[in-house]
């Protein structure tokens, strides 16, 4: 868990499971690899802060650092959504990937700090795991700093997002990467097997596994 990116008591922790809802068979029933996932929970109304909600990001601050932003080809995940998660706050709500990145934009050459997020589009299944979301194709992303016209109002693309980034001045640069969630509505479920270009990882109650992608 990334410490200074939590708000509030959320729990992100690697766990066994979930086995899909009762009466859930079949593969879509146990994790997508091996047999654990990261457990999220997130509560929407637990703080004295504004927005009351809580966040959390559980990802990785040191082993991308420094990678280019513009090399990011293949990203995504899988996630046991469920019905009580849409009840809490629509379809849409589902958890995000999260680079923080240096923009490194030559007309804003004192700003070094953005997050770049994807907010996936609702799953196609409940109370099991889904296949493969695409975080390339499918939902859209947008910089929490308003530095290109890629914000949360506007809309983008993963290729327009990279494409308002590359200014042909220096290029930018990740700084971490996480699966994440909040602050925004409660939502309880989990993820597995995120995709970052040629890696899978693959959270197991001992640890993170890492996976070469076929």
């Amino acid at each position: 868990m990334i410490t200074r990116n939590t708000i509030g008591s959320p729990v992100a922790a690697l766990r066994d499971g979930p086995f899909g809802s009762f009466g859930v068979q079949g593969p879509s029933a146990r994790p997508p690899y091996g047999r654990g996932s990261l457990g999220i929970e997130v509560a929407d109304d637990s703080t004295s802060l504004n927005p009351p909600s809580e966040k959390v990001d559980f990802g990785n601050e040191v082993d991308f650092f420094g990678d280019p932003v513009l090399g990011l080809k293949k990203l995504g995940f899988r996630v046991f959504q469920t019905n009580e998660n849409i009840g809490y706050g629509g379809a849409d709500n589902m958890p995000n990937i999260r680079f923080e990145i240096d923009p490194n934009l030559s007309a804003l050459p004192a700003d070094n700090y953005s997050t770049m997020v994807w907010v996936p589009d609702a799953a196609p299944v409940t109370d099991r795991w889904s296949p493969f979301i695409d975080a390339t194709s499918t939902g859209f992303w947008y910089l929490t700093g308003n530095e290109t016209a890629c914000t949360q109002a506007a809309r983008c693309t993963f290729a327009q997002l990279k494409a308002s980034l590359n200014d042909g001045g220096a290029q930018p640069t990740i700084y971490t990467a996480a699966v994440g969630k909040g602050r925004d509505f409660m939502w309880i479920g989990a993820v597995d097997g995120l995709r970052i270009n040629h890696h899978i990882y693959d959270f197991e109650v001992d640890g993170v596994k890492t996976r070469r992608a076929g």
